[in-house]
This record gives structure tokens, sequence and C-alpha cells, in this order.
């Protein structure tokens, strides 16, 4: 049966929601010709722990808690990168140094969900809906964003997701697209696998339905329009080099999305394996390594274009301050939020810090937040995007102070 929803498989899930008009593709070459602004949005799934991602080497309490996984000062063998003098990145987080000195990357600490859960399927699920502590919302904060302004100029690649499925952030009404690799990007039939693109065409030339027949036709063009674009000769400009991973390799076809001038406006990787209950040391810093080394080569690729991006960076929620028994932390509350690139005021620490006494801690043991993770969010879709009115996006709150980070 023949639904206005395709989906498009490469060995894994590609999907292409069709909640929109047939004309919807036609503008894609007009799209083509528009230079846009791109939100980047990054997930480390699994909760990252933020104090040894942004170090709080000031805090004394910090080395109380951690007696054996604490980043060491900044001088020290190992120690943090001074950032404020407070403040440092993890040694392995070096790749992002200079663009904080530059004034290009800024950190928002002590922010999150002030929902209490500590499962990281619902906090996930929350921050991805915008929604926290309501289980209902059946889209995404960036699909009501997308849909809250669509334009005439929209691309078919408007929204795009480097991911096996499309992202609950990016689920909706508003067209997304979800795209393990781009060089594979292709219309299969059902589960069997078999490409369809050569009667791809001719079934929807046939169909009844007035309305599936040009958007058909639009969707198989959609596929011509991404080969057209020579996907295996791309190299990396300015000596970027990426990860050789998942997240890495994501990270350049978004590169290669928005120099092929796709009409790219949001695109989603993620991250994961950050939940280090247990030897968090070596684990946190290799994870460092691929998470900070990705986000400084795309950056790098794409040279003075980051005037027209801004990455941001989430998790679900933070770590224990304390160390547990086995060397690692556990599930916690407050944690950090980078955003990179665009009119970022960088060079700074946003956000106020609760401090780390127990005294001052969220239920006597995690960070406490002070910043909503939706006043992050806002500031991305109005100082970056250029939405007038996030009401739609966040519904039921009210955007709290402006943090001045965009």
């Amino acid at each position: 049966m023949l639904t206005r929803r395709i989906f498009l498989k490469n060995g894994s899930m590609a999907m292409l929601s069709l909640g929109f008009a047939p004309a919807f593709f036609e503008r894609a070459a007009q799209a083509a010709q528009t230079k846009r602004k791109v939100l980047v949005t990054i997930f480390q799934r699994g909760a990252v722990d933020g104090l040894n991602m942004i170090v709080p080497f000031g805090e004394k309490a910090y080395y109380q808690a951690r007696p054996s996984i604490a980043v060491p000062q900044p001088g020290q063998p190992n120690g943090a990168l001074d950032l404020d003098g407070f403040f440092g990145l993890h040694p392995r987080m070096a790749p992002l140094h200079q663009y904080f000195t530059r004034g290009e990357l800024a950190i928002v600490n002590a922010t999150g969900s002030h929902d209490p859960t500590r499962s990281h399927f619902d906090a996930q699920d929350y921050m991805e809906s915008g929604t926290p502590g309501t289980k209902s919302t059946r889209d995404g904060w960036l699909n009501r964003y997308l849909h809250a302004k669509e334009h005439e100029q929209a691309s078919a690649f408007r929204a795009v997701s480097l991911t096996q499925q499309l992202p609950r952030a990016l689920q909706g009404k508003a067209p997304a697209l979800a795209i393990d690799q781009l060089g594979r990007f292709g219309v299969r039939a059902g589960e069997s696998g078999e490409m369809m693109q050569a009667s791809f065409e001719a079934q929807y030339a046939a169909a009844a339905d007035a309305m599936l027949r040009p958007t058909g036709k639009d969707a198989f063009d959609a596929v011509k329009q991404l080969q057209s674009v020579d996907i295996a000769k791309y190299t990396p400009q300015n000596g970027a080099v990426y990860p050789n991973s998942g997240y890495g390799q994501a990270l350049k076809q978004i590169a290669q999305l928005i120099r092929a001038n796709m009409g790219l406006e949001v695109a989603f990787a993620e991250s994961g394996n950050w939940d280090h209950h247990a030897n968090e040391g070596p684990q946190i810093a290799n994870r460092l390594d691929d998470f900070a080394g990705g986000i400084a080569a795309f950056a790098r690729d794409l040279g003075d274009g980051m005037a027209d991006v801004v990455v941001l960076t989430m998790s679900e929620f933070g770590r224990t301050v304390a160390e547990n028994g086995a060397r690692g932390t556990d599930h916690g509350h407050g944690n950090a939020m980078l955003l990179l690139g665009g009119n970022v005021k960088g060079g700074k620490i946003y956000g106020t810090w609760p401090g780390l006494e127990r005294e001052q801690r969220y239920e006597g043991r995690d960070l406490a937040i002070t910043t909503d993770f939706r006043d992050v969010f806002s500031q991305a879709l109005r100082g970056h995007l250029g939405a007038t009115d996030t009401s739609q996006v966040f519904p039921g709150y009210t955007v709290g102070r402006t943090l001045g980070v965009i």
C-alpha cells in the first residue's frame, strides 16, 4: 500500500518523511542558490561526565570528591587546559582549546533538565522532545522549529540526521531525512533491500493518487540530486582529518552537504558510550579524543564557512560529583553544553555556577542545574537561525533569561 511516508533503506534505516506538498522537492534547485544558516546538533548519548569534560579545577570539593579520577590542575602532568582561571578543558579536548581562546567556542555550565529522572531513556526522550516530564509529546523540538518556520525555498535536504534512524528530535510533521551513509543513499523496496530506483518513477507514474504521483517522482529526483554530488571524491579542506569513527564520518558528511550547498538548515549527529560507571579515566579520555577531534576537524574543514554554522552539543544528564567504588561515576543531574561557530560569543563560560560542596549539590550528590536546556536551545534558534517566537517549539515553557551566548 502506498502511503505518504516512504522508507528508504541502505542496509540501515534512512527515512524520508513526506508530510508536505509535492512541490517541496521542486524547490531544491532554488534552495541550492540560497546561502543559509546551519545548526548542527550533537547528542552525547549515555550522559557524559561534564565535570571531567569541563573541569572545575578551582573547586576544592571537586578534588575531594574524586581522589582517583579528577583531572589534575593546569600545569600538572595530564592537567586541564586553563580556560578562565577556574575552569579548564580535559587535556583530550585540546583540539578545541584554540577555538575558545579565539572567542569562537562558548560553554554553558550547570545546564540540563529540571526533571529528576535518572533514566537514560526518559531523559533523552525529554531532551529531544523539548518537553521534560511529559511522555505524551509526539514530535521533537527540532521538527517543531522546522514546521513553525516553513518557507518556499526549503530543500529536500533541509533537515538531515546522519544516523541509522530518524532521531526523536527530528520526528514530526516537517520533512526530515535520516541517512546513515551519503554514498549509499537510495530508494529500496521494503525489507528485501532490493534497489528499486529503475522502477520507482514508473510505479508512481501509474499511481492513481494525484498527490502521491508527483511526490514519488520528486522523492526520486531528490535521490538523484544527492547522487549528482561526487560524494566519493570529497576531500576535507584545510588539512582537516576526521576521526575514523561513525561519529567522525557523520560530521564529515554533514560538512559535505554544507559545502555542496544542498539547502541544509538542521543537521543531527550523535556520539555514544558515555556511561562510565567504572574505570572512567581512560574511557572518557578515549571518547573525548573522538568527540573533540570530530568537532575540530569539522570546523577546520569548513574554515570561513563556519560563520554560517553553529555546532551545539548536549547530553541527557551529568554524573555524580563523587566517584564511586569502581572509579567511575553514576547518573547525575547538571551538565555542560558547547556552542561553536557562527556569531557565538565565545571565550566565556556561561551560566551560574552553583558550587560542588555537599550543601550546594542537587539532592546532596549532583551538580545543580541553574540553566534549563531549553534556554540554550532557544538561543541557538533565535540568535542563529532567526526564529522570532519559540513558544511553539517549547510548548508550555517560557524561555528564561537571555544568556547572551549568541
